[in-house]
Order: structure tokens, then C-alpha cells, then sequence
């Protein structure tokens, strides 16, 4: 069971079961059952892939090698924001923002979203310049996008040192909410629908000939099938490979501290989440205490072992951002993966080179935020309908020589 702090409602109980026998064919496959997973199987089926005679959606099964949402889905607090600096992450931003909104209407779990908005910082006169074209671009698109001075970001987060700033964009209509409580959402939607889903089944191998794949080898057995979703975060390297595909993706370890919860009296003020772009820095609200962290220097790897190596550099940036929070008294930490691109922006679309293979991967630290607006892009690409943006600059090409890798400058 995941659970929630005090403050934030009742416990959501994962109740995932693996199915008690592997099926031998699908119409397609899902590697992964993450939020990325659980999203492009929920999008499938309002597109009526994977519809059998039956009128349900067994058509459609998802593997994933632990439990649902083990992976880079197992944060304790997920961001959601649409405060990017390209129209692209704006855009995927945004729209998923507006499926959390309306999220315990559609799925009937309550994710406990909290708009407190988010804060991202600037302590340099490039980095004021950067927020501004940020702000507009966002603007453009109908965001809420506020460019602050110091004064006022410490007005929003008393913890900040204004001296230390040049600048701040602020978009009140951003929060975060329990990434746990929307894998269960999403897999509550796809038991009603029939989607078979099979946890503790790993992917061993991905069989093809050189027109179609033609069935994924699992530690369970073979499932026949034509089409491969790899939504397997970070080891979607690895499945890519099984299929012949470059998906140029790394895990990285990320940890965060989080400090003591404290009685009513004496709770941290409500703040937004707030980000510092030279440093990486961040912190908000947990309950009735505070999340830290910064991505600090790590090699990529699985190590997903806790330690205290980040706090180094956080104290470092904090005793000049926020010098009150320098020294934190933690009560419990938490490690996870980053899935990281090249240029930390995600890979959605098609294999241009084995039929069948479609990938969801690689969004380099927010792909909770992005996941409905993802999946959902995929779903249009592998139904060949219209989709709701553009999706070349996704594509998984673009690091070999098809397309062009972009930079994001709203990330840490």
C-alpha cells in the first residue's frame, strides 16, 4: 500500500495482481507499467486499438517486470506544471495538466492535487532573460506566466534569499499530486476495460524478421504479437536494443531528503514548488513538512541505493538561495531514476526502421507531468489519426542525423 501523508486523504491501495496465465498472442504489446505504460494503453483503447469481437480491450497487454509504478513512477510527489521554455513541453505540459485537473471526475481516485504553483528561479542576467522568453512563450499558449522580482519570489516562498536572485517566473496554476494514486486511476480504467496486465514479467528478448516483429520472450513465456510499445523508462535502452532500435536513454539516480512532519501549529508556510535553474535546487511542501533536493553530480547507472551524497551540494546552494534550509534535519530520503535523453527531452513515436516498435521514453525527470498529453500522442500515432501536435521533435531519430536534438531550459 502506498501511503499518503496525514494531510493529504486516504491511503490509495495498488491492488495489482499478476494475471494467472502469460495469454500467447495480443494485438499489442505495452513493455512497462509505469504511468507512461498505463496512459498510452488508456489512450489505445478510447481509440478503439486493441477492441476484440468480445467488445472489450484484451487485445491489448502490458508487461511489467515488478509491480505497476515501481519504476521512475515511484516518487512520493510528482510536479505538474506547463512552465517550459519550448512550445513542445508547454504544450504536452499543459495538456496534461488539464487531464490531473479533472482527474478523480474521469478515473474516481483522488490524486490530491495541490496548485501551488511553481517558482522557477534566476541568479544570473541570462538566466532573468531566459524566464522572460519563457514566460511569453508560455504566454502565447494561454498560460498564466508571471515574471517576479526577488522581492516578490520571496513573497511567494519566505525561505529565499532575495539578494541572491535576478529574477523569478511564476505559473500560479501549477502544482504536484501523488503519482501512486494515478497509476491506480489508470489501472482501475484498464481492468474495467479488459487490458490484461501481467506484473513480475520481464522481457527477455523481442523476436522480428525483417518485415515484423513477430513475438516478445518473456520469463514466462512468448506472447505473440505484431506491435511493441516500449514505455519501460529506464531500461528502454535495452528493450530497444532486443529490437534492433538506438533509444538513447540513461538512468540516473536522484534523491531527495524529506525533513520531519510538524504539528498544525508549527507546519512550513505553503509555497510553491520552487526550482532553482543555476544550482537545481529544489523544495516544496510534503504534508505538513518539506521535500529537498537537487540533482546533484551522479554517473548513470541502476544503483537506486539511498544516501545522504546529495546533501553536499544542497547545503552549498542553499546557504545561498535559501540559507535557513542549509543543514536540514531529515526524517526519511528517497532514491529514484531519472531517464535521460541526450538532450533531456522525451522520445514518442515510431521506429523508422522495425514496423511495428513505438516508443515512450526517456523524459529526463518529468514524465509524470507530461504522461496523459504523451500517451495520448503515441495513441493518435499508432492510430494513425490526427494528432494534436506535431510529433517530430520526439522522435527517437533526431540523435542520428533525422531531425535535430533541442534544448529545454526549464529542467533540473
Amino acid at each position: 500500500m502506498f501511503e499518503l501523508p496525514p494531510s493529504c486523504g486516504t491511503a490509495v491501495s495498488l491492488e495489482m495482481s499478476t494475471a494467472e496465465s502469460l495469454p500467447s498472442s495480443a494485438e499489442i504489446v505495452i513493455i512497462g507499467g509505469g504511468v507512461m505504460g498505463l496512459s498510452a494503453a488508456y489512450y489505445l483503447t478510447e481509440r478503439g486499438i486493441g477492441r476484440t469481437a468480445r467488445g472489450d480491450y484484451s487485445g491489448i497487454l502490458i508487461l511489467e517486470r515488478n509491480t505497476l509504478g515501481s519504476g521512475s513512477s515511484a516518487k512520493p510527489l510528482g510536479g505538474v506544471r506547463a512552465n517550459f521554455s519550448d512550445p513542445a513541453n508547454i504544450v504536452l505540459g499543459q495538456r496534461s495538466l488539464a487531464v490531473y485537473e479533472q482527474f478523480s471526475e474521469t478515473f474516481g481516485v483522488d490524486i490530491h492535487l495541490n496548485k501551488v504553483g511553481y517558482l522557477f528561479l534566476g541568479r544570473t542576467e541570462e538566466e532573468r532573460a531566459s524566464l522572460e522568453q519563457s514566460a511569453h512563450e508560455q504566454r502565447l499558449l494561454g498560460i498564466d506566466a508571471r515574471v517576479l522580482s526577488p522581492a516578490q519570489a520571496q513573497e511567494l516562498n519566505p525561505y529565499l534569499n532575495p539578494d541572491a536572485l535576478t529574477a523569478a517566473c511564476f505559473t500560479p496554476n501549477d502544482g504536484h499530486a501523488s503519482p501512486a494514486a494515478v497509476v491506480e486511476g489508470l489501472r482501475r480504467a484498464l481492468v474495467a476495460k479488459n487490458v490484461q496486465i501481467c506484473d513480475h514479467t520481464e522481457v527477455l528478448d523481442i523476436e522480428r524478421t525483417a518485415a515484423s516483429i513477430t513475438a516478445v520472450l518473456t520469463n514466462r513465456g512468448a506472447v505473440r504479437t505484431s506491435t511493441v510499445v516500449c514505455a519501460a523508462g529506464a531500461w528502454s535502452k535495452s528493450i530497444g536494443e532486443m529490437a534492433g532500435v538506438d533509444l538513447p536513454v540513461e538512468p540516473t539516480r536522484r534523491m531527495i531528503g524529506l525533513t520531519p512532519q510538524q504539528d498544525q501549529a508549527h507546519c512550513p508556510p505553503r509555497i510553491p514548488f520552487t526550482l532553482d535553474l543555476s544550482t537545481t535546487m529544489y523544495l516544496h511542501n510534503y504534508s505538513r513538512g518539506l521535500l529537498l533536493g537537487i540533482s546533484h553530480a551522479e554517473e548513470p547507472g541502476f544503483c537506486r541505493e539511498y544516501s545522504n551524497a546529495w546533501l553536499a551540494e544542497f547545503n552549498a546552494a542553499a546557504s545561498i538561495i535559501a540559507p535557513e534550509l542549509e543543514n536540514p534535519t531529515l526524517a526519511s530520503g528517497w532514491a529514484g531514476f531519472y531517464e535521460n535523453t541526450p538532450d533531456h527531452n522525451a522520445l514518442i513515436g515510431p521506429s523508422l526502421t522495425v514496423p511495428g516498435f513505438f516508443y515512450i521514453a526517456g523524459f529526463s525527470g518529468h514524465g509524470f507531468l507530461q504522461a496523459p498529453a504523451a500517451g495520448e500522442l503515441l495513441a493518435d500515432i499508432i492510430a494513425d489519426t490526427t494528432p494534436f501536435m506535431d510529433p517530430r521533435p520526439f522522435s527517437a531519430t533526431r540523435f542520428s542525423g533525422v531531425g535535430t536534438p533541442w534544448k529545454e531550459l526549464n529542467i533540473i
